[in-house]
C-alpha cells in the first residue's frame, strides 16, 4: 500500500510538472508575441513623432525652403488661385476659394 502511495504520488508530480511546464510555455509564448508587437508599434511611433516634429514646424518648412529650395518656390496669395471644371465639353473657371466664405 505504501508503495503504490508513493508510486501515485511520483505520477501526480510529473503530470503536474507537464501541465505547469505547459501553462508557462503558452504564457511564455504569448509574452514575446506581444512584445513583438510593442517593439513593431514603438518603431512606427517614433517614426510617425519624428515626422510629425521634423515637419509639422513652420520653422522647420521654412528652413527646408531655404536649403533645399532656395528661390524656386514663389508665394502666391490665395484668392489668385482658380479651379479649372470640366464638365463634358464645357470648361468652368472658377476661384479656388469663395471670398464669400473668407469674408465671413
Amino acid at each position: 500500500m505504501k508503495k503504490s502511495l508513493v508510486i501515485f504520488f511520483i505520477i501526480f508530480l510529473i503530470f503536474f510538472t507537464a501541465l505547469i511546464k505547459n501553462s508557462t510555455k503558452r504564457i511564455d509564448d504569448e509574452i514575446f508575441i506581444t512584445e513583438e508587437t510593442i517593439r513593431t508599434l514603438k518603431k512606427d511611433f517614433e517614426t510617425i513623432k519624428l515626422e510629425y516634429n521634423y515637419l509639422s514646424s513652420p520653422e522647420k518648412l521654412m528652413q527646408q525652403q531655404n536649403q533645399y529650395f532656395e528661390n524656386d518656390l514663389v508665394k502666391l496669395d490665395i484668392m489668385k488661385v482658380k479651379k479649372i471644371i470640366i464638365d463634358n465639353d464645357l470648361v468652368k473657371i472658377t476661384d479656388f476659394i469663395d471670398k464669400l466664405k473668407v469674408n465671413e
